[in-house]
């Protein structure tokens, strides 16, 4: 029992060394302040040095979203950390979720080669990249182009009316 307890004391120093120092954990978390966001507008933030677009969409957008048959989507998963894994990519478990539709949090690095796509542009008013063509959806599902999956969705929630955390 000694025997384990000293390596146990030994170990402890290498062990607590690869914690994450102050640094990097204030770069796990990002709170973004979305007050000025009127509908149709839309802001990029950064976290963990990725562009990550926050729109506010209009009630167009989000029916056209909804509109689109699942079949026609190239990738059928929602790809939103907030949720299962396996969830289908409907345009509600796209969003921010029931009552909060018309918000959309998404990680703006194309999933084909990692390029930034511009917003509300493309085929489907969405975003589109110029460096291959993929083209996204209102709801940032790949419909047309090489990108394989959709946006995806980071971690994030609403802490207040104004204020998003991301991570």
């Amino acid at each position: 029992m000694a025997g384990v307890v000293g390596a146990g004391a030994l170990a402890w120093p290498f062990i607590d060394q690869m914690r994450p120092d102050a640094s990097t954990l204030a770069l796990a978390t990002v709170e973004v302040d979305i007050s000025s966001l009127q509908p149709g507008m839309s802001l990029t933030a950064k976290w963990r040095g990725k562009p990550i677009f926050i729109r506010n969409r209009t009630p167009e957008e989000i029916e056209a979203a909804k509109a689109v048959p699942m079949v026609d989507l190239k990738d059928p998963v929602a790809r939103n950390a907030n949720i299962a894994a396996d969830a289908p990519a409907t345009d509600t478990d796209r969003s921010a979720g029931a009552g909060k539709e018309n918000w959309i949090v998404m990680v703006g690095s194309c999933t084909h080669l990692g390029c930034v796509p511009l917003g509300q542009q493309g085929d489907f008013g969405g975003w589109f990249c110029p460096c291959h063509g993929s083209h996204y959806d209102t709801a940032g599902r790949i419909r047309k182009g090489p990108a394989p999956e959709n946006l995806h969705i980071p971690t994030f929630q609403f802490i207040s009316d104004t204020m998003i955390r991301i991570g």
